[in-house]
This record gives C-alpha cells, sequence and structure tokens, in this order.
C-alpha cells in the first residue's frame, strides 16, 4: 500500500516501550533483531538476520525501499506507513520511523521502529502537526473550560466575532459576543458536559458583533473534553457560517408559500393582496401593489395612439406592513447609490407617497418616479440605501405633510414590474424599514420570482373577471332587470344559480302583460348550467314573449314552443354526446321545462300548462297550501302527448307560486313527495313582507351551494273592482253602434275621464261596426279602467280583422287604420266562443 510520510522535521520522540526496534546497515541488511520484532512479525532472529528488509515488506512497498533508502540519506531520516509480511503469511499495517545511528566504528546503522498499527485510528501525530492543523482549519474552533471560559480558540474564529485568540481567554461568550443568544447555545454546552453526549448540527442565527447589519446563520457542533480518568475538563466546539445557506433556504421556502397561498382565488384585489401578505414580514417590512385601472376592470390593455402620452392610472390592489396598526401605502426609493446588479437607475431623487392608501384608491404618482418607469420600461428598480431625507414623490393634496423617509423609518426599496404574457400589469414595491439589511442583488431576483408568480395568477384573475362580466351581462340581458309595473298581481322573485363563479344558469322567470289586463307568468330551465345554458335559456325566454303577444292559451304556447324547440335541433343537425353533454343551444333547449300561467284579474280566473316541470302551488288568502293538480306534458322537444291546461278560480289575496325543480330537491335523492312538504312547510310558516318571503323561502329549502340552479316566483293576486268593469250585450243591428258610442260617453263620465270621450267614441265605433259587418253571433262590448283604458268587442267570429292602407280614392277601409292611430295599442285574442277584438289607452300620458 502507499505510504503515508512525515518529514524529518516533524518527528517527535519515540516511546520504545511502543515500538519494536530493529538495525540495518547501510545497504539495509537486517544486523539486529529484537524479541518486540519478532513478536510483531512473527519472525525469529535467525530467520531475518542478514537478509534485506525489503524481504519484510509486501512487494508493493518493497519495490519503494530504493527510493526510500534515498530520502533517509537526504532528509536525515524517513517516517510513514508500511504493510509488513508476518512470519504465518499474514500482513500487518506499521508506522516506520528510520533514525541513523552512528557505531563507535563509525559505520553507518540505520535504526527502524516499527509500531503496530491493528485496531490504532491512525497515525499517531505530533503536536505540531495537530497545531498547524487547528490553526489554519477555515472552521472556527474553541474550547472552554467546566465554567464555560475561553482558554483556547483558533484565529479562524476571529471571524465570527470577539476578537483575537488573546483576548478570549478566560472571558466567556456574552463578554465577547453581547447580543448574541447566549443562553440558547451555553444551554447546550452544559447538556454536553452533563451527559457526554455530542450536539452536532445546533443552528444559531442572529447578528453578530462584526457584522452587526447583516442577519448571518451559523452551525455550531459541541464535544465534551475529559481526562484520562473520565472527568470532564471542558467543551470542544466548532462554528461554520452557513448564511448563504440559510438564505438560499429561506428563499425557496418563501417561493414554496408563494406557490401555496398566491392565486388562490380568481379574484384580482384578492390575489394582489396574497402577495403582499407572502412577503411581509420574512422578506420586507413594507410592500405595496399598485395595478392599472383596466386590469381591475378586467379589460384588455388600451392602446396608446403613436405620439400622445401615456397616462396611466394606477389603483392600490394590496399592501402589507410589519406594523399592526395599518402600514405607510406606497413609498419607494428615492436617492443614493445602488449596487451594479443590472437593474435600470433613473438618479430620481424623489420618493412615493407615504401616507396610507387605501384599497381601490388611485395612486398618483409624480412623472419620472421610479414605480412610472419601471411601468414604462418593464426593468426593476432597486436602491440599496434610501436619502433619509428624501420625501415623497406621489401627488399629495395641498397643504398635507410630505414624511421623509427618515420619519418612516424605511431604508432600502424595490420596485418590480408585474408582468404577465408580455404586458406590464403594475408595479409592486418593497420596502425595509425594521431590519439593518438592505435588500441586495438577490432580493432583487427573489422578488421578480415572486412578483413573476402573482403575475400570472393577476392576469388568469383579469381574464376570469372578464368572461364573468361578459357573462353576467348576457345573464342580465337575459333575465328580466325588473317585472313590468301592472295591477293584475303583486310579484316578487328570485333566481339562485349553482355556478356561483359565474352566476350562470338555465332557470328564469318571466311576467308578461296581455291584453284585458290580463298577465303571464312563466318560470322554465334549460339542462345543464353556465353560458350554453344561459343562451340556451335566452331563446326560449324570446320565444316565450313572442307566441305570449299572439295571446294563446297556455297548452298552444306550449306546444309551439315545443315545436320551435324540436324544429331548431333537427335543423341544425345536433345530437346528444354519448357523455351526457350536448351541443348547440338548441340541443341544451330540448328537454327543458316550462310552466305557463295566465291570470285574468277581472274574474279571477286562471289557466295554466306544464312542460316536464313541477306545478305551482297556491297559498290560500287564509295561510293555507296546496298544489295544482296540473297534468305533466313532456319536456320542450322530447315529443310525446299533447299538452293539457287546466282552469281554476283564484279567490283575491291568494299566492301563485312558481319555481322550477332546484326548490324541491335537497341534493339526497329525495323524491318528488317529500321536496313538495317541505315547501309547503316552509311557505306555512313564512312571514314578512311579501318581497322578503321570496329569499327566505329558497333559504330555507336550499344549501348554501345548491347542486341545481333555482328559479322562484311569486304572484299575489289581485281583483279589479266592479267599478273598474262595464259591459254591454248588443243586438246584431247598425243603429245598436250609436247606443254603444253613448254607453261608452256615459261610462268614461262616470270614471272622470271625458278627454277620452271622443278617442273611445270612435274606437268603439269602428270595432262594433266591423264586428256586425264581418261576424256572427252576440257581439258583447267591455270597458276596463286599469292602467289604460280598454276597449273589447267580442263576437262569435274566427276570423280576424287585417290592418289596411287604403288607397285615396277608396270609400271604406280606414277603420282599424283610424283605431291603431289614435290608441296606445290594439290586438286580437281568440277564445272558445269567438274572438275578441281590443284596443287601449294610456291613463298616465304617452310611454317614455
Amino acid at each position: 500500500m502507499g505510504a503515508q510520510e512525515e518529514r524529518s522535521g516533524d518527528r517527535q520522540r519515540f516511546d520504545v516501550a511502543d515500538a519494536a526496534p530493529l538495525l540495518l546497515d547501510a545497504r539495509g541488511v537486517v544486523t539486529s533483531w529484537t524479541r518486540g520484532a519478532e513478536r510483531l512479525l512473527g519472525r525469529p532472529a535467525s530467520e531475518v538476520v542478514g537478509t534485506g528488509v525489503a524481504g519484510l515488506l509486501v512487494p508493493t512497498d518493497a519495490a519503494r525501499v530504493p527510493e526510500l533508502a534515498q530520502r533517509c540519506l537526504h532528509d536525515d531520516g524517513w517516517a510513514g506507513l508500511l504493510t509488513a509480511r508476518r512470519g504465518d503469511g499474514g500482513q500487518v499495517p506499521v508506522m516506520a520511523r528510520v533514525t541513523p545511528a552512528v557505531e563507535p566504528g563509525g559505520a553507518d546503522r540505520w535504526l527502524v521502529l516499527l509500531s503496530d498499527l491493528r485496531g490504532a485510528p491512525g497515525w499517531d501525530m505530533s503536536r505540531t502537526v495537530l497545531e498547524t492543523m487547528l490553526t489554519r482549519s477555515p472552521v472556527g474552533i474553541a474550547v472552554v473550560d467546566t465554567e464555560l471560559r475561553f482558554v483556547w480558540s483558533n484565529p479562524a474564529l476571529t471571524r465570527f466575532g470577539g476578537g483575537p485568540p488573546g483576548q478570549r481567554l478566560g472571558r466567556r461568550l456574552a463578554e465577547v459576543q453581547p447580543g448574541v443568544d447566549v443562553d440558547g447555545i451555553e444551554a447546550q454546552m452544559r447538556r454536553v458536559l452533563a451527559t457526554g453526549e455530542p450536539v452536532i448540527g445546533y443552528e444559531h442565527v442572529g447578528r453578530l458583533r462584526s457584522a452587526p447589519h447583516r442577519e448571518t446563520a451559523h452551525v455550531l457542533s459541541f464535544t465534551r473534553l475529559e481526562d484520562e480518568r473520565g472527568c470532564p475538563t471542558g467543551v470542544y466546539y466548532t462554528v461554520v457560517d452557513v448564511t448563504e445557506r440559510h438564505r438560499a433556504r429561506q428563499r425557496l421556502a418563501l417561493l414554496d408559500r408563494a406557490g401555496e397561498r398566491i392565486g388562490r382565488t380568481l379574484d384580482i384585489e384578492g390575489t394582489a393582496q396574497e402577495l403582499s401578505d407572502v412577503a411581509v414580514p420574512d422578506f420586507a417590512d413594507l410592500v405595496t401593489v399598485d395595478l392599472l385601472e383596466w386590469v381591475l376592470r378586467g379589460a384588455e390593455p388600451v392602446p396608446v395612439p403613436p405620439g400622445e402620452p401615456a397616462a396611466p392610472v394606477l389603483r392600490r390592489a394590496g399592501q402589507r406592513s410589519v406594523d399592526p396598526d395599518g402600514a405607510p401605502g406606497g413609498t419607494a426609493p428615492g436617492s443614493g447609490d445602488d449596487g451594479d446588479d443590472g437593474v435600470s437607475d433613473d438618479g430620481c431623487g424623489d420618493v412615493v407617497e407615504a401616507a396610507s392608501v387605501e384599497v381601490g384608491t388611485e395612486v398618483g404618482y409624480l412623472d419620472g418616479s421610479p414605480p412610472l418607469h419601471t411601468l414604462a420600461s418593464g426593468r426593476a428598480w432597486r436602491r440599496e440605501r434610501l436619502d433619509p431625507a428624501a420625501t415623497e414623490w406621489a401627488s399629495r393634496a395641498p397643504g398635507g405633510h410630505a414624511a421623509t423617509f427618515r420619519e418612516l423609518g424605511l431604508h432600502s426599496a424595490m420596485v418590480v414590474p408585474i408582468r404577465a404574457r408580455g404586458v406590464t400589469l403594475g408595479v409592486t414595491t418593497f420596502f425595509r424599514r425594521g431590519r439593518q439589511d438592505p435588500f441586495d442583488a438577490g432580493d432583487l431576483h427573489l422578488a421578480g420570482d415572486l412578483v413573476s408568480r402573482a403575475a400570472v395568477c393577476v392576469d388568469n384573475a383579469r381574464r376570469y373577471t372578464r368572461e364573468r362580466n361578459a357573462a353576467l351581462a348576457l345573464q342580465r340581458s337575459l333575465l328580466p332587470r325588473r317585472l313590468p309595473e301592472q295591477d293584475a298581481v303583486e310579484v316578487t322573485a328570485c333566481y339562485r344559480p349553482a355556478d356561483e363563479l359565474t352566476g350562470l344558469g338555465g332557470d328564469w322567470y318571466d311576467l308578461i302583460p296581455l291584453s284585458g289586463a290580463r298577465v303571464a307568468l312563466v318560470v322554465g330551465e334549460v339542462p345543464g348550467h353556465g353560458i350554453d345554458a344561459s343562451a340556451a335559456m335566452g331563446r326560449l325566454r324570446t320565444a316565450v314573449r313572442t307566441l305570449a303577444a299572439l295571446d294563446l292559451p297556455p297548452d298552444e304556447v306550449l306546444a309551439h314552443l315545443d315545436d320551435l324547440v324540436g324544429t331548431a335541433a333537427q335543423q341544425e343537425g345536433v345530437r346528444p354526446d354519448p357523455a351526457g353533454d350536448s351541443y348547440g343551444d338548441s340541443m341544451r333547449a330540448v328537454g327543458s321545462g316550462c310552466v305557463y300561467v295566465v291570470y285574468d284579474p277581472v274574474d279571477g280566473r286562471c289557466a295554466m300548462a306544464a312542460a316536464g316541470h313541477p306545478a305551482p302551488a297556491v297559498v290560500r288568502p287564509d295561510g293555507g297550501v296546496g298544489f295544482v293538480e296540473l297534468p305533466q306534458g313532456p319536456p320542450l322537444g322530447a315529443g310525446g302527448p299533447p299538452f293539457e291546461s287546466v282552469e281554476l278560480t283564484l279567490a283575491a289575496g291568494s299566492t301563485l307560486v312558481l319555481h322550477t325543480d332546484g326548490l324541491l330537491a335537497d341534493g339526497e335523492g329525495e323524491d318528488g313527495g317529500a321536496g313538495r312538504e317541505r315547501l309547503r312547510a316552509a311557505l306555512e310558516r313564512t312571514t314578512g313582507s311579501f318581497d322578503s318571503r321570496c329569499g327566505a323561502v329558497i333559504d330555507a329549502l336550499i344549501p348554501a351551494h345548491p347542486h341545481d340552479d333555482v328559479a322562484l316566483l311569486m304572484a299575489r293576486t289581485r281583483l279589479l273592482g266592479a267599478d273598474q268593469v262595464a259591459d254591454w250585450e248588443l243586438a246584431s243591428d247598425p243603429a245598436i253602434v250609436a247606443v254603444a258610442r253613448k254607453a261608452a260617453a256615459r261610462q268614461l263620465t262616470a270614471w272622470d275621464l271625458e278627454e277620452l270621450a271622443f278617442t273611445t267614441e270612435l274606437v268603439v265605433s269602428e270595432l262594433v261596426t266591423n264586428a256586425m259587418r264581418h261576424a256572427a253571433g252576440p257581439i258583447r262590448l267591455r270597458l276596463i279602467r286599469d292602467r289604460a283604458l280598454i276597449c273589447e268587442v267580442s263576437d262569435g267570429g274566427a276570423t280576424a280583422p287585417h290592418l289596411r292602407h287604403p288607397r285615396t280614392t277608396d270609400e271604406g277601409g280606414r277603420g282599424l287604420l283610424l283605431v291603431s292611430q289614435f290608441t296606445q295599442r290594439w290586438g286580437t285574442r281568440f277564445s272558445p266562443e269567438g274572438k275578441v277584438i281590443w284596443a287601449e289607452q294610456s291613463l298616465s300620458g304617452p310611454p317614455d
């Protein structure tokens, strides 16, 4: 094996009792063999004396003998490790020390001392070697006695503070390093002294006297020292600076927390606040996040025309300070030198506003200030040391106090752009005021990583806000913003989507005024959720309003609606997806449910029909609750038997409750009967104002996060008074036209509506005349005073009159043209007995 060697100048005196001596002549021949050598190598003197020393070594070491002989002559000796061969064929590692021995005869002789290294820890180094290792070691090493006072330390420990080794002698750690966590370190020393168990890897973080402006981290290890009797004599400990590793670990931990905590929601301001919360207090003492206004609105970047100066509007989106009473708002760096870190340095000596700024408030920065410079250039800005006397760089109200950095305690700052997908969204400003170490280049890179992660989340939230605003605008355009004013029913409605993020769903409700003071009440639902369901719902609602304008019975309205849905789906060639999804709004509409109700306040009659939809509930004036026995037609577009209508008469003060099936389901698969009973109980115990009952019923029946969209429409019925309706049976006689005009005029006088007499007489004359000329059966005239004056003429005919534009030479055909010009609206509706032609005159003036 290769020899480990010691130079002759480092030799120590050898204890003969621990070594086996032998003598060699100048040629390397053994001339003297001792019993110690015989015991060590298992060879008698008769076998060894007179042979060369090379024969005692393994071949690799035997080949080195000539070289070692030359070194002995040159260096006056040699020491090192060799492997000798025993007489039994075994091998033994030995420490060989060769020194010259001069005999009286004057011939050169060499004394060789062999030490057995079997079971030994290693080379028995001299004191000089050990001292060289300790004094030149880059690791701080010290020895304290049982009173924890320094008795020895190496020069490397000076780098950790406390002065040179001579100044430490006899002093304790608290005396040489005031401010350090002495209690924790000395507790470890006492533990080692008491137990004898070493402590490895004890980490200490703090500020040392040698580096008061920088937080440092060290790893210490402690070992007990003992005398030959095993009694403790002190503690030997080492110190290693691991500050960079500690800071790297802190930065990784910060980025890990940022990944967990930033972007947990799709709220722009919430994400900006999360960025501030993550960075304080571990990285900075004050953080402000300012975003461009269009970002907070969820809009797209606004292009600036060439040649026009940009006037960005920044708003505070998030801020956090170590001060529990609130933070100064966006301060930022002023004058001073910053390092050569590759970031921009505009040389600006001004500073940002330091007054507290509320989230959502506009922040006006001065031209050329670091935030605006960073916003325009997209490059970060850093100042290691701020000018203590510098004041604000943001505009402030006249007379306001401009706080300096000295007053705020801020001394170091960075401004980092918030950029995502190549667009700058705002700026984030970091400050330090409580800690002493300024921001360095590594901190700037960490801030860039931190803000980059947040920037993607902010942009995702912005894009989501844009899409959600568009979806909500669609939803608001599809659902009625407010229900029309009318006197037939008192209404309240409530809509709660299952998709809380978008607020979109396929359920809908509507109230449609009809002729004759009647109203149509509609509630429906489209399968699915989200924007596709909302679009399909919008198409259905538009179709229902169009069909309602024809004044058709409920079953015919649903029949036409069913044809529209089925035909549209066939024409678009859509089909259900095998996975359960569907394609196209028309396909979404297939399987929709709807209930259509027509209520007449003149006599309280109510007609309704349903297509795959729950039947309405009725709350009687006395508070009792029942459900209409309504035949269930097939869902829209699904095909099946024809729809059927039912009619019933409702007392004044009754409440019709129309709802989607989401109100009856609790998410646990209960049947419709159980859902009805829960609805009955909720309606019976709901009190308070009528407007509040709708929301109270939904709150009582569905969870906070519903499994399905819910729409609820409650309509409390009213009846027109007998003094609001007048009707006459008319004979089929041309002379009766004049009688009808006079009867209408007298009624208008009784109602104090004489100003409408001329128009009403004209309408009555034309409609009655048309009925006598073109229809058969009894003729009936009815006047209704509601929000409008309604004139109705009914007959037994099945054909509707048509508006014509007569030529100048025509002698007739101008009746309905005059009616359309003098009234607000007119039309025709059919009944089992015939038809009704009606016209309305507003009692509240012309519409806006």
